[in-house]
């Protein structure tokens, strides 16, 4: 008895832990250089697993047929329509500043994001598959968000 009473809170840590890993909070490996100059291959950051998915936001995407992790950012949010045309991005209609992308964003035809549906973007617009090439993405399929790298240590920080 005396045993068991003395790892209860061992318990109790473990139990948090993997609840908070498991629903909240969770480390993630970047990839590829898809996100680049923002992001660079092999950086570990956190994945916020709760709140809301705003423009611009970095987030996790897991597609059905991939068992891979992809970072994106969103650029467009349920109910907009998206069309890219001459290297400028147009959200319904009206272009927006497209401070996050690098080299040239190829055109896209008008697309209409559905009630639950986003449209995401690579920041090394050259290189990533993204949006443009796979369409819109479910909200489920979207992980969470993320803006805080852990490792390496010398960029450990909020990124933007």
């Amino acid at each position: 008895m005396k045993l068991l009473k003395s790892l209860i809170p061992y318990i109790i840590i473990i139990v948090v832990v993997v609840f908070v890993r498991t629903f909240i909070i969770t480390p993630v490996k970047v990839n590829g250089t898809s996100m680049y100059p923002t992001l660079e291959g092999n950086e570990i950051m956190l994945l916020n697993k709760l709140g809301k998915i705003d423009r611009f936001d970095i987030v996790v995407v897991e597609l059905d047929d991939d068992t891979s992790n992809l970072i994106k950012r969103v650029i467009g949010l349920p109910g907009e329509t998206i069309k890219i045309t001459n290297n400028k991005i147009y959200i319904n209609g009206e272009a927006i500043e497209d401070k996050y992308g690098y080299g040239n964003t190829y055109s896209v035809e008008e697309t209409i994001l559905g009630e639950d549906e986003y449209f995401i973007m690579g920041d090394n617009r050259i290189v990533s598959l993204d949006s443009r090439a796979f369409g819109k993405i479910n909200r489920r399929e979207i992980k969470g968000t993320t803006n805080f790298i852990m490792y390496p240590f010398s960029k450990i920080g909020k990124v933007e």
